[in-house]
């Protein structure tokens, strides 16, 4: 049985659009978004123990018990009532908190590598029934490719995305989703879309499976705008070169070029104190074929 498995991506993730679309009854929010995965990746090793212990090593950005890896590695374990363990080691570039899913990320891939390594065969259906429990982005990293993500996220199917290189800017702050979620312009958000006569403030779709005119925007931006001005600020820079967006509930944005120069010029002038990468848009999951 193999005992190492080392060097495994975990690619963030960028939403395209994100549409509110109404409020739940358990609390949560119905969306609609757009996501593809793109080439700023964490890094995990893999080592099977012969006991049942799971084991975290490397970076680490808040405390064990809410690490997504190891919460996925546990549900696994529960789940196939295995008595093997794991040690988990992350090597982190995602940055934590920015709307590009890099926990969520960590914890597809655990369960992709635990798969293999303790040889449970489950098919990639069953690890994504599996890993809504974890989280709704968690779903969208055991998928092939870009996809539309409806529900909170978690119904996914392919989505036609054309090849895009990106300008990423994290502007060195930290954005409460729940926050966000909870604030009263969202609420007032879908109060106004229900007078428009939107159905819970929901657009038509075309069933093709392409973007098309009703992928625009993202709901969430103007309030943390309003609420954030690092992110207002990062996001009047990048409008000097293209359609600048949010991705998630922030506080990460982003602008969609053709060619990595053109990405590597909208970065060029960026504040110091800001990260910045040009990255690619991703055509398929690196671990796609597992």
């Amino acid at each position: 049985m193999t005992r190492l498995m080392l060097g495994l991506p975990a690619p963030a993730k960028l939403n395209l659009f994100l549409q509110v679309v109404g409020r739940r009854q358990d609390g949560l929010h119905d969306l609609r978004t757009g996501f593809v995965a793109i080439g700023l990746t964490d890094t995990l090793d893999f080592e099977r123990l012969d006991d049942a212990r799971i084991e975290r090593g490397g970076d680490l950005a808040g405390p064990i018990e809410q690490d997504l890896a190891v919460r996925a590695a546990r549900l696994l374990q529960q789940q196939s009532q295995l008595r093997l363990g794991v040690r988990i080691d992350v090597e982190k570039r995602i940055p934590s908190g920015g709307g590009l899913g890099g926990g969520s990320s960590d914890a597809a891939t655990t369960l992709l590598a635990l798969n293999r390594l303790w040889q449970l065969q489950w098919t990639r259906e069953r690890l994504a029934a599996l890993a809504v429990q974890l989280g709704a982005d968690v779903a969208f990293f055991l998928q092939r490719g870009p996809s539309l993500g409806e529900g909170i996220g978690e119904r996914l199917s392919p989505l036609a995305v054309a090849a895009r290189w990106y300008a990423l800017i994290h502007p060195q702050v930290h954005v409460s989703t729940a926050e966000i979620f909870r604030s009263s312009e969202l609420t007032a958000h879908l109060e106004r879309a229900k007078i428009q006569g939107f159905p819970e403030g929901g657009l038509h779709r075309p069933g093709s499976g392409e973007m098309g005119s009703w992928a625009r925007g993202n709901d969430l931006e103007p309030i943390v705008r309003s609420r954030v001005p690092e992110v207002d600020a990062a996001l009047r820079y990048l409008a000097q070169f293209g359609d600048a967006r949010m991705t998630g509930s922030g506080a990460c944005v982003f602008a969609a070029f053709e060619t990595e120069a053109q990405a590597q010029r909208a970065i060029a002038d960026a504040p110091a104190v800001w990260s910045a990468w040009a990255v690619a848009g991703l055509p398929e999951h690196p671990l796609a074929a597992w």
